[in-house]
């Protein structure tokens, strides 16, 4: 018999989202293959506000410009990809779309970043003797990320 009400009323029980089922599409490019993702962050600038008649003696706080930080990607290196096309100062910008997936695939939850382009690369090393792919480490500048 259970003993929690979402199991007596029928419904199934709620689990977070597992953080390693998820997809990178870069607009013009397609879905790209990445190990991991970080860097999702929005932040706000802090705006205090006291009027001179106010009863109150404390300033309202309230938000300001939004910050977007930079966000890594973690990636296998391939032949033909979208760092390739960056020349001095010129880069299409994207919108890249960073999305988390059930089980069946489906996008639940998807950051978007706003006119991205790799602002860094690093390529994290060679091993002779190595038994892993060839991984890069890509920093994505951007203005916004939009979560929907």
């Amino acid at each position: 018999m259970a003993e929690d009400g979402a199991a007596q009323s029928g419904t199934t029980q709620a689990w977070p989202l597992p953080s390693f089922y998820f997809k990178v599409s870069v607009t013009d490019v397609g879905d790209i293959s990445c190990s991991e993702v970080s860097g999702l962050e929005t932040e706000y600038d802090m705006i205090e506000y006291r009027a001179g008649d106010s009863p109150v003696f404390t300033k309202q706080k309230m938000p300001g410009m939004r910050k977007a930080s930079d966000v890594t990607l973690k990636k296998g290196i391939f032949k033909d990809d979208w760092i390739n096309s960056i020349k001095l100062n010129t880069i299409k910008r994207a919108t890249v779309t960073i999305s988390l997936l059930d089980e069946s695939g489906k996008p639940v939850k998807t950051w978007e970043l706003t006119n991205a382009w790799p602002k860094k690369i690093t390529v994290e090393g060679f091993k002779a003797d190595g038994n892993t792919a060839a991984i890069e480490t890509l920093i994505l500048a951007h203005e916004g990320v939009t979560v929907k």
